[in-house]
């Protein structure tokens, strides 16, 4: 496979993480004839700079790529602001870019699937982005990939027909849309995707992705996607920017390769559906959500 795309790795003050994340993604097939890119962080307080150092000291002594660059920031931009201007590099040398943050395992084969289907619908306008994780789903019911309309952050992938419809600029995004327009985004209202975009606006989170995810929704935009995850987040243990304490989205990472694309650019009624079951239902009942509630506030405190 040729002219592959470069790898975005976005790295701040997780060194476990960071080692476990890459020893992954060295083990995937295509890792040696891939560019690497690392993108590291500025400590934001005195108490950061200890782990970010420690994170600078893994990355500068990786190898098992085609190559390796790190680009380490003096101060601290943010995930989001680091994530967006990373992003925008590569695309603008490469016009495509595959983006991991330090906190995700992969499959050997996550690599490849993300080059054969940026190679695959690179001129397919409506194809926005790839998403390499998904949702734990009854995956046997379902086709190897699927189109559907929101984009995960988790390991993903574009091109830079796509990226320039990015819109950071969170009023611009929602004047444009109504109260049809919040449903659909929201899978039928079963996902916080617009309380989402609400808390960016008041200040509560700075997600790049959910601007990300609007910029393709109102460009009527697709996300490829597999039906069993081909990436895994071990972030969920409290240590993350934007991730708490929770179990609800592990996953077991497809051990095969995926040799199954879609030919219709449409969105998949099917996986829709099975997606929007799987959100209506992953808090469990009120006792499994209790139980949950109370596991977080113990390990917070």
């Amino acid at each position: 496979m040729q002219n592959l795309a470069p790898i975005a790795l976005f790295v701040y003050n997780r060194p476990k993480h960071t080692e476990r994340t890459i020893k992954f993604l060295q083990q995937n097939n295509l890792a040696a004839e891939s560019k690497l890119f690392i993108f590291s962080d500025g400590a934001k307080t005195k108490q950061d700079e200890e782990k970010v150092a420690e994170v600078r000291a893994i990355i500068n002594k990786i190898d098992g790529f085609k190559s390796v660059r790190v680009i380490e920031r003096k101060t601290n931009s943010g995930l989001a602001n680091s994530v967006i201007a990373g992003v925008t590099q590569l695309i603008n040398d490469y016009g495509k870019v595959i983006v991991f943050e330090d906190d995700l395992v992969t499959s050997p084969h996550t690599l490849t699937y993300f080059n054969e289907g940026l190679t695959r619908y690179a001129n397919e306008d409506k194809v926005m982005h790839i998403g390499a994780y998904m949702y734990p789903l009854k995956h046997d019911e379902l086709p190897e990939t699927f189109f559907y309309r929101a984009a995960t952050s988790w390991g993903w992938a574009t091109w830079a027909r796509a990226w320039k419809n990015f819109e950071p600029d969170i009023d611009t995004l929602i004047k444009q849309f109504d109260g049809k327009k919040k449903s659909a985004f929201a899978i039928d209202n079963t996902m916080n995707f617009w309380k989402q975009m609400q808390e960016f606006k008041s200040g509560k989170n700075n997600s790049w992705a959910i601007r990300w995810y609007a910029s393709i929704f109102l460009k009527g935009g697709l996300t490829l996607n597999p039906s069993q995850s081909l990436v895994n987040n071990i972030g969920h243990d409290g240590t993350g920017v934007h991730s708490g304490i929770n179990d609800i989205y592990n996953v077991i990472i497809n051990p095969k390769p995926i040799t199954e694309f879609p030919a219709v650019i449409e969105e998949n009624p099917a996986a829709y559906q099975t997606i929007k079951n799987f959100l209506s239902n992953r808090k469990g009942n009120l006792w499994e959500r209790i139980k949950r509630f109370v596991k977080e506030k113990m390990n917070k405190s």
